[in-house]
């Protein structure tokens, strides 16, 4: 029930927030803060307005970012797992590679530095023989 609740909040909130008009609102209250600022003589509450103001602002979007960051990188992995639980000469123990740790991962990159140079070579290869000479 919270997790619904905060899901969709969340996925409206990332929507609201990231919108032009959002920006604009936000430029409008810094501009309309500045310009108080003579009004106020510029004093440590004027500051203390925007400066606790934005951070509270801050503070909550990093939790809204941060769930949308890791929902995106969720569901980005599962589309990457079904893509390569259907290729049948793809190797399915990647699948986890979230799970490995940084040395095995530092070996499957050289891996893939490994195929991509091959793969490279052979297709230099295959387009000089294609070449008229």
């Amino acid at each position: 029930m919270v997790a619904e609740a905060f899901q969709r909040l969340a996925r409206s909130s990332s929507r609201a927030v990231g919108s032009p008009w959002a920006f604009a609102l936000a430029l409008i209250v810094v501009i309309l803060w500045a310009l108080a600022g003579p009004l106020f003589q510029y004093s440590n509450g004027w500051q203390l307005t925007i400066n606790t103001g934005t951070t509270i602002i801050t503070f909550l979007m990093v939790f809204l970012i941060q769930h949308s960051q890791n929902r995106d990188t969720q569901v980005t992995q599962l589309k990457l797992d079904e893509l390569i639980r259907a290729v049948t000469d793809a190797r399915n123990e990647l699948v986890d590679m979230e799970d490995l740790s940084d040395e095995e991962l530092r070996r499957l990159q050289t891996q893939f530095e490994r195929l991509r140079t091959a793969a490279e070579a052979r297709l230099g290869q295959s387009s000089a023989r294609m070449t008229p000479g």
